[in-house]
């Protein structure tokens, strides 16, 4: 979908681009990046996002991808484009490679330091010291001060030059002060500094640095699983057959809508299709939540990326790439995962000036303690503390963490988050209004009994309602058309057709006028006449079928359609209350069905024969009265209601109006999950709440202590990694949730 760049002559159509940004360390890095991308000439938007090391850019089609990674080359990161047609770029192996190794060297530089500390601390038992010839200890501390420490100075340094401070200019900082101390006294007394010196400070903050941002990574790549899943069952290749009969290898992103796709046992299926020939089970179980492999045949539809478990199948393709079920999935799933709510915009606010604050708070402590006389080793070791505890990263991990976790373990299950504010909206949901065709029911209605209310035929009335019926939508339409069917009755022309929303249908056939649909249809169309009475048991919804001529309407036949209540109905609403919603059902049936179905499920609330506007108007009634309404609904019908409300919710079977107006889709027609759209979202916003109060309470406390001397820096550096990576260990336990989960 384009967009456009408002304030520019033409109003310029846009494009979205997605790429990957590597070496990027804390919240810091990330606003620089979005800054300097935001600055580029044709670029409308830019949003990164940490967690995901992902820069989201609205821009004007022609812009050199040049033209934005240079600027961010050169503050230090990289930028690599990521296509719509091959899988999600993997770190720049190399570098990780590099990242490890500068692991192990600092671990095995830093353990002799580790060594000599604990003999001084067990000197008290075993009498040694345990100190190092100096000499020893400048060149250990040396090598990773200027060899693995190099990192942060380059970062540091960029980040400088750009007029932006981040992590890495805290932890160059604090090592170079403590190494370099350490080295003048070194140089100044030589053999007799030993004990006084401050390498171990340097060299096991480096250290240190290096494990958490190793494990922090590793928890980060977790976090975000569920969409590489995603990505990873996209096909690269589909078997086509060509126009001769012969088959070939073609690209899947080369694929057309039309294209006859072989899929065998063990293939992904290419493309959303239509199964022309043969019969196969297709596990779906990665895209729509569903465990339990569904049968298809001639006719049935499939699903790209769905796994063909065994049998052939022949598949007219209908939509291909990011136009495919997959591709949206994918799309919206990395569009929750990259938006920022507002507290996090916030907590970028407190990132951007965070830095020069810390410094700022260590050159008072370095002054205070020196003025207090406590001599110049003690005051700059406890500025080296402050420098060193200091972590935005913890600040700007804490919501994209959970965020990405959240979203991630949702559409595993099978729910579709399309934005952030759909996410933060959920958490506060009071109401839930339930469509119910096709939510609650199994929105397969069955004609139970066909009436004949004139002298025609019963074939000829079920022919002529199953052909009005043949451009229609409504879940009724199926019912009478699957009957003709049955029947083998051969449909006729209509011309003239009209659908008429929440009343029914009418057109012409042979020449004649034939409306058909429910009371309020005729009340319409043919005043002053009303269909004959129904036995009021509420067991049915009764369609009346009738011919128009100028002498008025004439009723030809009643039709009785049930809809029975899903099997998993009562478990929906349960879970509901349990969440403590209230729950109606709101219908354009007749009240008596509607209350049938509302006391067989459960609800608490229900609302018969219901137009479109008489639904919105109950959204609107509820949120007046300050109510949080979700709105969960699969038709044209639900789309008004489904707009208003806070929130709404589409049912997978559901119409693509409905699925384009919610701002949450299922991809399964299951009522259950809207208990898990609604749970997900208040466990992930719990998270970011959590991850924020300990990002926060964390630097409130750690600052302090490390102002008033109470820390050594060894211990601050191993406090600065244990933030970050708490905060994503705690986003990631939303890794184990699953609908019904408590």
């Amino acid at each position: 979908m384009s967009t456009s760049i408002q304030g520019t002559p033409n109003d310029v159509d846009t494009e979205t681009r997605v790429f990957q940004v590597e070496g990027m360390t804390c919240s810091a890095c990330s606003a620089r990046v979005e800054k300097i991308l935001a600055q580029v000439p044709g670029v409308a938007a830019a949003h990164v996002n940490l967690a995901l090391e992902r820069a989201t850019l609205t821009v004007a089609p022609g812009v050199e991808e040049g033209a934005l990674a240079g600027p961010v080359a050169a503050a230090g990161y990289r930028l690599n484009a990521i296509q719509d047609d091959r899988h999600e770029p993997e770190k720049n192996p190399g570098q990780s490679r590099r990242d490890r190794v500068a692991m192990v060297v600092a671990i095995c530089l830093t353990i002799p330091f580790l060594l000599q500390m604990l003999a001084g601390l067990l000197r008290g038992w075993t009498g040694f010291d345990g100190h190092m010839p100096v000499y020893a200890e400048a060149m250990l501390a040396t090598v990773l001060q200027i060899g693995v420490g190099a990192r942060y100075y380059r970062s540091a340094f960029h980040a400088l030059r750009g007029g932006s401070a981040n992590m890495d200019v805290l932890v160059a900082l604090g090592t170079t002060a403590a190494y370099a101390y350490s080295g003048y006294l070194a140089f100044r007394l030589g053999a007799a500094a030993a004990g006084l010196l401050y390498f171990e400070a340097s060299a096991i903050i480096i250290t240190l640095v290096l494990i958490g941002k190793h494990i922090e990574t590793r928890a980060r790549r977790s976090a975000s699983r569920a969409i590489r899943e995603l990505l990873a069952i996209r096909p690269v290749t589909a078997r086509v057959r060509t126009a001769d009969g012969t088959e070939r290898d073609t690209p899947v992103h080369a694929l057309k809508a039309g294209d006859v796709v072989i899929c065998r046992p063990g293939d992904r299926v290419a493309a959303d299709g239509v199964v022309l020939r043969g019969e196969a089970e297709i596990d779906e179980a990665l895209i729509t939540g569903e465990s339990v492999p569904a049968s298809k045949h001639p006719t049935d539809n499939v699903i790209a990326g769905s796994m063909n478990v065994n049998g052939f199948l022949e598949i007219e393709a209908r939509a291909v790439g990011s136009d495919s079920t997959l591709g949206r999935v994918i799309r919206l799933v990395e569009s929750a995962q990259a938006a920022k709510p507002a507290i996090q915009r916030m907590v970028d606010r407190v990132s951007a000036v965070f830095v020069p604050v810390v410094v700022g708070l260590a050159v008072i402590t370095f002054t205070a303690w020196a003025l207090a006389g406590a001599g110049l080793d003690s005051a700059l070791i406890n500025a080296v503390s402050v420098l060193v505890i200091a972590c935005p990263c913890a600040l700007g991990l804490a919501t994209p963490t959970a965020i990405v976790a959240g979203a991630g373990v949702a559409a595993r299950a099978g729910i579709l988050i399309r934005d952030i504010e759909s996410l933060e909206q959920s958490n506060d949901l009071t109401h839930v209004i339930f469509d119910k065709t096709g939510t609650l029911t199994e929105g397969r209605p069955v004609i139970a009994a066909v009436t004949p209310l004139a002298e025609r035929d019963e074939g000829d009335l079920i022919r002529i309602a199953a052909s009005l019926q043949q451009g229609s939508e409504h879940p009724f339409a199926a019912a009478f058309l699957r009957m003709a069917t049955e029947r083998y009755l051969a449909l006729s022309d209509v011309r003239g057709f009209r659908s008429v929303v929440a009343k029914g249908v009418q057109g012409d056939i042979d020449g004649t006028r034939y409306l058909l649909g429910n009371r309020r249809l005729f009340e319409a169309y043919c005043p002053g006449i009303t269909p004959p009475d129904v036995p009021d048991d509420g067991g049915f919804t009764a369609v009346w079928l009738a011919a128009r001529t100028d002498a008025g309407c004439a009723f030809l036949a009643r039709f009785d359609l049930i809809d029975a209540l899903r099997s998993d109905a009562v478990e929906a609403v349960d879970g509901l209350r349990k969440l403590g919603v209230r729950i109606l059902l709101v219908s354009g049936d007749a009240e008596t069905v509607v209350e049938r179905i509302g006391r067989q499920a459960g609800v608490d609330e229900t609302h018969g024969a219901a137009t479109p506007v008489e639904k919105e108007r109950i959204v609107s009634r509820l949120a007046e009265g300050g109510a949080k309404v979700c709105m969960v609904g699969d038709g044209i019908n639900d789309a008004p209601a489904l707009a208003r409300a806070t929130v709404g919710i589409a049912m997978g079977s559901g119409t693509d109006v409905a699925m384009e107006t919610a701002a949450i889709t299922l991809m399964r027609p299951n009522p259950t999950l809207v208990a898990g759209a609604i749970d997900v979202s208040r466990k992930t916003i719990r998270k970011i709440k959590q991850n924020l109060f300990w990002a926060f309470i964390y630097n409130v406390i750690g600052l302090p202590l490390a102002t008033l001397g109470f820390l050594v820096p060894a211990f601050a550096a191993a406090m600065m990694a244990a933030s970050s990576i708490s905060v994503v260990l705690n986003a990631l336990t939303l890794r184990s949730w699953r609908p019904g989960t408590r």
